[in-house]
């Protein structure tokens, strides 16, 4: 059974990290915004895909999604923005009076989780400023103070945490993100080298140039599959995430429309049980050491609130 922001949107979003920051060089804004107004944003549009993540911290991306908003105004299904304090702002940004889905895009160590959601359902509830919530990388532990203080949709990425078990108990919407590995699951990059500079790829461990030929190996596993269904490593891999619930919608990335669309028709992809169990058994027996962020990347992840005090 579908909950709540899954019956709203489209399983295939997408997400704007790369457009502005992170992955090497950056267009001119004037190749950018005239790209984002003319082709890109509308193509997503019309073909559907209107659950977008952006981020007060994914460099200008709002203000991208802003220029196209109004220019000519349309009605957007699901903006997605990040920490309570830049709601203002994002909302500026954006040029619009409200987000559909506004989360906490780390953890506070210091802060309380309580602390955290009465701040936001203040923007929300009180002031209509963002109509549902959500935490990314919190533990199960804040995850259940957080719901018991007010409904939430979620944002994970590993379940290792027992994450997904209290999502699905609590009726928590999954939103996974980095689902194609930051585009090495595409097979597309043969080794850290084919990384721009000033691409944050060279700085995360996990895809280290001794790790590569592990990673297309899996590559290489995947177009088995993805051949029979006349399809892409990434299509398949997308497919097989949507393939584990209702509850989980995904947000891939991309610069440029080809990959949007190819994106977007992993929703066809329909794969048999055999095959979901033969890419699960591939994601557990592979064995591709090393931590998905750099050091102070990971300090950010998954770390537990300080109890409110009695």
């Amino acid at each position: 059974m579908k909950n709540r922001l899954t019956a709203l949107i489209n399983p295939i979003g997408f997400g704007a990290m790369g457009l502005s920051s992170f992955y090497g060089a950056v267009d001119s804004d004037e190749e950018r915004f005239k790209a984002t107004q003319s082709r890109f944003w509308n193509a997503a549009y019309e073909k559907g895909c209107r659950h977008w993540d952006s981020s007060n911290v994914y460099g200008d991306s709002e203000l991208l999604i802003g220029k196209w908003y109004v220019s000519p105004p349309m009605e957007v299904g699901a903006i997605l923005s990040t920490v309570k304090e830049q709601c203002a702002k994002s909302l500026e940004r954006f040029g619009v009076d409200y987000i559909d889905l506004y989360y906490q895009h780390r953890p506070d160590r210091n802060v309380p989780i309580e602390v955290t959601m009465a701040e936001l359902v203040k923007c929300s509830s009180r002031e209509g400023k963002v109509k549902y919530l959500g935490l990314s990388e919190c533990i199960a532990k804040d995850l259940r103070r957080a719901h018991a203080f007010s409904p939430l949709v979620l944002d994970i990425e590993d379940p290792k945490f027992a994450i997904l078990q209290t999502a699905r108990e609590l009726g928590i919407t999954v939103v996974a993100y980095s689902l194609l590995a930051r585009g090495l699951i595409t097979g597309q990059y043969k080794s850290p080298d084919d990384f721009e500079e000033g691409d944050f790829r060279k700085t995360i461990p996990k895809y280290s140039k001794e790790n590569f030929p592990k990673i297309l190996d899996l590559v290489e596993h995947l177009k088995v599959i993805a051949s029979k269904h006349n399809a892409t490593p990434g299509q398949v891999t997308l497919a097989w995430i949507l393939a584990q619930g209702d509850d989980f919608v995904v947000i891939p990335g991309t610069k440029k429309i080809k990959y949007l669309e190819e994106n977007l028709g992993a929703a066809k992809v329909q794969l048999s049980q055999g095959e979901i169990a033969a890419i699960r058994k591939l994601a557990e027996e592979s064995d591709i050491p090393g931590a998905r962020y750099g050091a102070t990347g990971m300090a950010a992840v998954m770390q537990a609130t300080p109890e409110l005090p009695k």
